[in-house]
């Protein structure tokens, strides 16, 4: 039998900590670890649990939720960051999807919702809410479809790079899968940006969440 995946959830809201653990812990092959109310009670808690994912709230003590998202990643590339937030605006959105959190949940959202997000996730999908998704799609829908067009300039090896991209996989990841170095990832990824006509790596993750862009039109 395969062990538990484990999830520590990372919300300071006592009661909606416990709700979440709750209704979680009556799945199977999960097992919830509630610990964390704060950043650096997190950081023990991941060093202490070695948890598969961490439910992050955005608005636990500490530095950001994007900070504490990128730090954890940046010590534990193999652990998964599902971001929980009530905040929909576009700016907040983008910033999270370059901090390469695994997904983004509203707390408005359905308890079925935060499900689908957990089984995406360590499945090795990327996940954002119907309600994320529709907000992005409506604020990246001109830049989408340029660059869906604009795709037909990639070469075989940039369409490889942004499929690995669009699979939510980080450069480490991508130079992996590619046999590539670290630092050819990031320049196909730049090149793949200035044909795409997209500025940033977020406005790149944002266009890969809500459209196929290696099947253009």
């Amino acid at each position: 039998m395969d062990p538990p995946y484990r999830i520590l959830l990372a919300e300071d809201h006592a009661r909606f900590r416990e709700m979440i653990a709750k209704k979680l812990s009556g799945l199977p092959e999960l097992e919830i670890i509630e610990k964390a109310r704060g950043y650096e009670e997190l950081l023990e808690s991941i060093e202490a649990e070695k948890p598969h994912m961490v439910v992050l709230d955005n608005k636990v003590p500490g530095p950001s939720a994007l900070e504490t998202a990128a730090r954890i990643k940046q010590a534990h590339a193999e652990i998964k960051v599902l971001l929980l937030t009530v905040n929909k605006s576009v700016e907040h959105l983008i910033s999270d999807l370059e901090a390469r959190v695994d997904g983004c949940v509203l707390k408005r959202n359905d308890f079925e919702d935060l499900v689908k997000a957990i089984e995406a996730i360590r499945h090795g999908r990327k996940y954002l809410s119907s309600l994320v998704a529709q907000r992005l799609a409506g604020d990246t829908k001109k830049a989408s479809k340029h660059a869906r067009k604009q795709s037909r300039r990639l070469s075989k090896r940039e369409t490889e790079v942004l499929k690995q991209i669009a699979e939510g996989k980080s450069n480490a990841e991508i130079a992996s899968a590619l046999q590539l170095g670290a630092s050819s990832v990031r320049v196909y990824t730049c090149r793949i940006r200035k044909k795409l006509g997209l500025k940033t790596e977020a406005d790149l993750t944002c266009c890969t969440f809500t459209n196929d862009l290696t099947s253009p039109e």
